[in-house]
């Protein structure tokens, strides 16, 4: 079974014989339910493609998961050859079958065709960093999470770490050190979580200080306000003849990281690759913080890398829209 990643092209290939074919059949069943059928005509001694990406992605539900659990979908993908034109006459040879699990993941240009999680030449862990035997996150004193990682049978697991741990070893005997950054004086630190690259759920704290702001619109128009008592046409300098109707409003956040090493830019990238993202978003600051997962867009378009070197302290401020709007319409 392979772990496609879905948000790339995924061919399914079958040659076609010598004589004998003249078209296939590409049947595409998804959660056990037959979801496509394609015919192609085609032709002696090539290679017939079905590409299946797009098509398998739709049924993929992404929500924010408490828990972390891996979210995919089962994929089953028979390819058969016929006798005749579009799909009609006798069945030649076995049908080919082929099953895979789809995640909401992406591979880059130079991992090449069909990827696979967790990639070619990909670490065992999904928190990238420069060495192979330990990785580090950074996160607040007294805050508890999950790390998630990809396991040696090319599966996906989650690691649990509780409010005091300063390491954890993942179900690969891989150590995570969790070094705790202290941002009291800009208030709690802000999570966001998205969808990384793997198609895991993952978690990284902006600790330095954030910049709320409310965009308004609305639309007007003219209202007649004269009335006509008995005594003649009057009209209320109270009642507004300018009218305004429709108003909404977009909250965002600009969010700054806090210093970050130069291996944590991978994070920052697969964040803004992201499809979908989420602030956990404060709501009672009295006694025991209260929190509510809400989707946010990656309002900014662009990131400059930054390196130790060129900028000896890494740092990024990104902006994040609210997947929303603040007026609540949903009906």
């Amino acid at each position: 079974m392979a772990n496609l990643a879905l948000r790339n092209p995924q061919f399914k290939s079958l040659i076609i014989p010598s004589s004998g074919v003249l078209s296939t059949i590409c049947e595409v069943t998804i959660g056990g339910t037959l979801r496509y059928t394609l015919i192609k005509n085609v032709q002696p001694s090539t290679t017939v493609n079905f590409d299946i990406a797009e098509l398998a992605r739709d049924y993929i539900e992404i929500e924010f998961k408490s828990n972390y659990v891996l979210q995919t979908i089962d994929i089953v993908t028979t390819l058969t050859n016929k006798a005749g034109l579009n799909g009609t006459g006798s069945t030649v040879d076995i049908p080919s079958t082929i099953t895979d699990r789809g995640f909401e993941a992406y591979g880059t240009f130079e991992e090449g065709v069909n990827p696979e999680v967790p990639f070619r030449n990909a670490p065992t862990y999904l928190i990238p960093t420069t060495d192979t035997s330990t990785f580090t996150i950074f996160i607040p004193n007294n805050t508890a999470g999950i790390i998630p990682n990809i396991t040696s049978l090319n599966g996906l697991a989650v690691t649990p770490y509780t409010v005091s741990d300063t390491s954890v070893t993942t179900v690969d005997n891989v150590v995570c050190n969790i070094k705790r950054i202290d941002c009291t004086k800009y208030g709690i630190g802000n999570k966001i979580t998205y969808i990384n690259k793997y198609g895991a759920q993952q978690d990284l704290w902006f600790f330095l200080k954030e910049s709320k702001n409310l965009a308004r619109t609305n639309e007007g128009y003219k209202s007649n306000t004269i009335t006509y008592p008995s005594g003649g046409a009057t009209y209320s300098v109270q009642d507004a003849p300018n009218k305004v109707f429709n108003t909404q409003a977009k909250q965002t956040h600009i969010l700054s990281s806090g210093y970050y090493p130069e291996f944590a830019n991978q994070q920052f990238e697969e964040l803004l690759l992201s499809e979908y993202v989420w602030l956990s978003k404060l709501v009672s600051g009295v006694g025991v913080a209260s929190y509510i997962v809400v989707p946010v867009k990656v309002k900014t378009s662009s990131l400059a890398f930054k390196t130790s070197v060129n900028d000896r302290l890494i740092e990024y401020t990104i902006e994040f829209e609210e997947a929303f709007d603040y007026i609540n319409n949903i009906r």
